[in-house]
Formats: structure tokens, sequence, C-alpha cells
């Protein structure tokens, strides 16, 4: 449904996305996980064709999304990363609108409303003008919008962004239900470790406009091994050298003042691992162990916390390059 090739997006000598490669099956959930600025909403700009690519290809639902803009537009829907509903207009006027402006008749109107705010559970408050929304209730109206002329690929940019976390878990579960309803393929663009996890069929973890890891979640993390110890240790560069030299540890990884190891056999490992430390005149201050998460993929392979990453990369950049130019 979705298939890139060398994709790729510059601002001037700024690259934002390079040669990126995705292909997505029909009805799969697909998840962009990685920080601010990563690049990921200048991904979803170029498909949806917001963005012209500087160079590469990409086909949406059959079309290029340079030369068939307006047959992939119609064949998307989008759920931006910023408000757009009409604060105004009450959820049903909203859905209304939008289904006038892709030229649905009055009848496949009433009926698709009626059906999608019942899917999102807001059929009771579909009189009630958009303003009056809290926001998780806003940001299911906006996937219902973003479903009403029956797209076959759906966008989703940081869909639950500014969301506690009670109502984060319950879009998941509108998402979830919608793509089994709705049979619609969905790339979701995340900085969330478990919106990633608990959503996508498959992730593709991207950094800095590049495309470093992409498999199911659960493979990505497999690769991690049965355990991961994390090791607050005085000079953890020395500790990460001696771990290396073990015959314990698959992996091991530096991040500020903490040592982060994946092992096959972490309880049997922590005894061992304070007593090496320990050996060698170093500190150790805690140690905790856990079972492999996306966010330790992401730590192997950049060395830093995803959740620590600042929303003043790739995309940022691009903003302040732009208003440079005057746009």
């Amino acid at each position: 449904m979705i298939d890139t090739k060398e994709l790729t997006k510059r601002f001037g000598e700024l690259t934002a996305v390079k040669s990126i490669e995705l292909h997505i099956q029909e009805g799969e959930i697909f998840g962009l996980l990685g920080p601010n600025g990563a690049g990921k909403t200048t991904t979803i700009s170029m498909l949806s064709t917001i963005l012209t690519p500087t160079s590469g290809t990409a086909i949406v639902a059959g079309h290029n999304v340079a030369t068939e803009r307006e047959d992939v537009r119609k064949d998307i829907g989008v759920v931006f990363q910023d408000p757009s509903l009409d604060d105004e207009l009450t959820g049903y006027e909203n859905l209304e609108f939008h289904g006038r402006l892709y030229g649905m008749s009055k009848d496949e109107r009433k009926e698709r409303i009626v059906e999608l705010l019942e899917l999102v559970e807001l059929i009771d408050k579909k009189d009630i003008p958009v303003k009056n929304y809290s926001g998780g209730m806003k940001r299911r109206l906006e996937i219902a919008r973003g479903l009403m002329h029956k797209p076959r690929v759906l966008f989703l940019d940081e869909p639950t962004i500014g969301l506690d976390p009670q109502t984060r878990r319950y879009i998941w579960k509108y998402i979830k239900e919608m793509n089994a309803q709705e049979r619609v393929t969905v790339l979701v663009t995340t900085h969330y470790m478990e919106e990633a996890d608990y959503l996508c069929d498959k992730v593709a973890i991207i950094d800095h406009g590049e495309i470093i890891a992409l498999d199911k979640p659960s493979r990505l993390k497999s690769k991690m091994g049965k355990s991961v110890i994390s090791m607050d240790v005085s000079k953890p560069d020395k500790f990460c050298e001696l771990v290396r030299k073990s015959k314990w540890v698959i992996k091991s990884k530096c991040v500020g003042d903490k040592v982060h190891l994946t092992v096959k056999d972490g309880e049997k490992l922590i005894p061992k691992l304070v007593i090496l430390a320990e050996k060698n005149g170093l500190n150790v201050n805690s140690i905790t162990m856990h079972s492999p998460t996306l966010e330790d993929v992401f730590i192997q392979l950049t060395g830093r916390h995803l959740r620590e990453e600042q929303a003043s990369s790739t995309d940022a950049l691009r903003k302040r390059f732009m208003a440079r130019r005057g746009h």
C-alpha cells in the first residue's frame, strides 16, 4: 500500500530525510519511531503530498506522490500533529463539512457520520461544540474525520502527543478497533516506545532522517537478549571496557552515567557484575533489570535515550531554514 525507494528531502544543505525505503502492506499498522526532529513528520508530509520529495520515489495506494497528487489525496486520510478541527462547529458538523469537501452525497454523509461517531464513542456528544470537548475527545473526532471519506491509507502524526497516559491508551484502543473494522492501512509516527510496541505490526526506527532498524517490535527486542541490566556506576566508561572483555554480556553501551548491558541470564549475572566493579575500585550506586524494550533498542543503536531527545534537530532546523527563506 506504501512503497518508497530512496525517498529523500533536503532543505538547502540540510537533509531532513535520507534515502528512506518502506514497504507497507495493506491493512498493516506501521510505526515510524524516533525522537522529535528525526524526520518523521517530513516523511509523512511527503507521503501525503504536502511536501514534494527532493529525490527518490513514493507510491501510495498505487499512485505516485509527485505526479499523481490528486489521486493520492483521494485515497488518504491525515490526522495532523497540531489540532485542525473547527472549534465553533459541533462534532457532527465537523464531519459533515469534511464529507462535503470530498463530494459525498447527503445520504452517504449521514450514514458515515453516525457510523464513525459510534466507532469513537462520541455519538452522544455529536451536537456539542468542539470547543467544549476534552483533548482526548478532540483527538478521537480527528481520527473519525480522517476516516470520513473511506481512505485506503490513514496517516497519524503523533496522535497522542500532549494527552495523559490514560487517555493515550484509550486512543490506542480506538486506533486498533478502527484498523480492524475499516481494514485501513495506518502509518503512525510517535516518539513513545510503548505506543509503537502496543499498536504496530512493524516499526521503523528513524534517527537523523535515516532508518536505522526495521522489523516487528518483538523481533527488534528479541535481538537484545533476554534481560537488560542498567547500572549507575562510577567511571562507566572503564566499567564498559571491563564487561566487554567478559563472556557474560551480549552488548554494552554507556549513556551518561549509566551502563546498559544486554545479557542472557541477568539474575545470576548481577552478583558477578558487582564483584567485578568492586575488584576494580568502582562504586555501584544502583542496578535495575528489565525485559528489553524499544527504548533499549534505540539506546544500543544510537547511544542515546530516545525520551531525552529534544525537538531541536531536523524538523526544527527545517522550520528555521524556511523562516529565513521567508516561507
